[in-house]
């Protein structure tokens, strides 16, 4: 049973003082109060400038935010996306936070605020890859968004966008598998992972951008 509609203050829903400063504007959801009937959704808007953006995703039923796990935050060409996953039916308040790249601000102001009204979570939903800092330097994720015990874990297909990347690796377990660049700064290859089901193993997507071929960052990070 969904949970009871929560109150808020005047002012918190929509677009707050600092959108229009930071250049965003929403493309798919233009309204900040909507239901979906299922519990899974993208969320884009367009950006005029680059910017640093990070959200809360809060359970109104026990104010939890859970933004970490079941947010994925994108950053594409004019735009940013965000895919958020609903664990449970009820209400949830979507905040995102947002500032221009060029400002070295530490403090990112809150910019626009959603409610939304998950009415099923009719599908079962997993936690999305930890993001590290290099990954938000406009790389992309294509596959897998997500990726655990549950899932199929033979030949795994990994595909990747990282501009300005020289080499891009798998790592699981200690084990490298390196990925092949097939044009316009993509990534790829086929992993087998069904060894480490249930083990609770870090697999991780690194890059290396440096003369050093031994330094690689670590751009996200999946358990399995």
């Amino acid at each position: 049973m969904s949970s009871k509609k929560p109150t808020l203050e005047n002012g918190y829903l929509g677009a707050q003082d600092e959108m229009k400063e930071v250049g965003l504007t929403p493309l798919t959801h233009k309204e900040p109060e909507f239901d979906i009937s299922d519990n899974e959704l993208e969320i884009k808007f367009s950006v005029s400038d680059p910017v640093k953006v990070t959200t809360n995703l809060i359970k109104c039923k026990t104010d939890k935010d859970i933004a970490p796990d079941y947010v994925f935050i994108q950053m594409e060409r004019g735009a940013v996306s965000f895919s958020c996953s609903f664990p449970e039916s009820g209400f949830y308040k979507f905040q995102i936070f947002a500032l221009r790249k060029t400002d070295d601000s530490k403090s990112l102001p809150n910019v626009y605020n959603y409610l939304i009204h998950c009415k099923q979570a009719i599908n079962p939903v997993y936690p999305y890859p930890k993001q590290y800092l290099e990954f938000k330097n406009n790389c992309r994720l294509y596959e897998p968004k997500v990726l655990n015990s549950s899932c199929r874990l033979r030949g795994v297909n990994f595909k990747v966008g990282v501009p300005n990347a020289n080499k891009v690796a798998i790592v699981s377990n200690g084990e490298w598998t390196q990925l092949e660049n097939t044009g316009s700064d993509i990534w790829e290859v086929k992993c087998n992972l069904d060894q480490h089901r249930n083990k609770n193993v870090k697999v991780t997507v690194n890059a290396n951008f440096v003369d050093d071929e031994t330094k690689y960052s670590t751009l996200l990070e999946y358990k399995i």
